[in-house]
């Protein structure tokens, strides 16, 4: 039996949240649907971050991308792709990443080859008058765009006229919950120190929950050249609060800040889909997270595995997180529910549903 021929476009795959999807997803068609799966990485910098199984078939631009003349360059990458493409011959093309679907989708035009594309930030998001019209323009013509979540879709519908709107998260990877594992009475935060990540608001939040008994840990360094560590830290000094307040920045295992906790705390105004609320659902902690714009709800089921609390109301946030503090079983019986309920977004069910996708047309 012939094998499926799949073409994955994206332009690079060095450390980052898309690449580590695309990632999965390459892997995935392979070993789980015996796939013939092309990587076509047409970005500057063209190192390979993540495992990639060795039956993947690597394409690269052969010029010389230095990014001195940009219309040059965009013109290049524009035949490149197509040329590629064209000699693979794939029976479908997946495309991950916000601006650079426009570049598969418009190499493409004119062809026969289905083309779906999935963007990676929250739906709203402004890419600038220019890359907004272009998307616009070339979304409805793609053979299917993948949302993240459910706002994503009505985003969508609205913004790109597009029919072909299905829903499939992020793959979130299990954690394994040792039988002995022991948790203090410490609320974890996972995520880089920018603003729209708010943690003023939930270590202002904490402060005034003022149980002696609990700590805050946040886990996340600096990014965006935006340099908050400092001022979170003066925040947490003018409270007192050193001791109960500790910023930890960025690690490599996150895991054991999540086995030590038992409540995960998100004040996140701004989201695509948030890994770490479904690192957390995955370590058994109950979740308090604004509801943005995109991404908490598809996780959080209110009142049982965590609670959606409106943007930016902080007196319920606290509430919240008054009533987890003082109540162990109800802290126990949320965290049960949150590692059963993320299990739809394991990496086998996610490949399966992309490949179902890509492959129905």
């Amino acid at each position: 039996m012939n094998k499926k021929k799949i073409c994955c476009c994206i332009n690079s795959l060095c450390s980052g949240g898309k690449e580590r999807v695309m990632s999965e997803l390459i892997n995935g068609f392979i070993t789980q649907h015996g796939a013939e799966v092309h990587v076509v990485l047409y970005g500057l910098g063209a190192e390979v971050f993540y495992d990639i199984h060795p039956q993947a078939i690597f394409h690269k631009p052969s010029f010389f991308q230095n990014g001195k003349n940009r219309l040059l360059l965009t013109i290049k990458t524009l035949l490149y792709l197509r040329k590629e493409i064209k000699q693979i011959n794939p029976e479908t093309v997946l495309s991950l990443g916000e601006i650079w679907n426009s570049f598969v989708l418009l190499a493409l035009m004119g062809t026969r080859y289905p083309v779906f594309v999935s963007d990676r930030c929250r739906p709203n998001k402004s890419f600038g008058r220019f890359h907004d019209t272009l998307r616009k323009l070339l979304y409805p013509k793609a053979t299917g765009v993948i949302a993240q979540t459910e706002k994503a879709k009505e985003f969508y519908q609205k913004q790109f006229k597009q029919t072909n709107i299905p829903v499939i998260g992020n793959p979130i990877n299990p954690i394994e919950i040792p039988e002995d594992n022991v948790r203090g009475n410490i609320v974890v935060s996972v995520g880089r120190l920018i603003d729209t990540k708010n943690y003023d608001q939930l270590i202002a939040i904490f402060c005034r929950v003022n149980n002696p008994s609990w700590k805050l840990v946040i886990v996340g360094g600096d990014a965006l050249k935006q340099q908050n560590s400092e001022t979170l830290q003066k925040q947490i000094n003018n409270s007192g609060m050193q001791d109960r307040i500790l910023l930890v920045g960025t690690q490599k295992d996150i895991n054991r800040y999540l086995l030590r906790a038992k409540i995960f705390a998100f004040t996140s105004s701004s989201e695509g889909f948030p890994n770490a609320i479904g690192e957390a659902l995955a370590a058994g902690l109950p979740v308090i997270a604004y509801d943005c714009i995109a991404g908490p709800s598809d996780m959080i089921q209110d009142g049982e595995n965590g609670y959606l609390i409106p943007l930016f109301d902080q007196i319920m946030f606290e509430e919240k997180l008054k009533q987890l503090m003082n109540d162990e079983s109800l802290i126990q019986s949320m965290g049960n529910v949150a590692v059963s309920s993320i299990k739809k977004y394991s990496i086998e069910n996610i490949v399966s549903d992309y490949y179902n996708v890509i492959m129905s047309k």
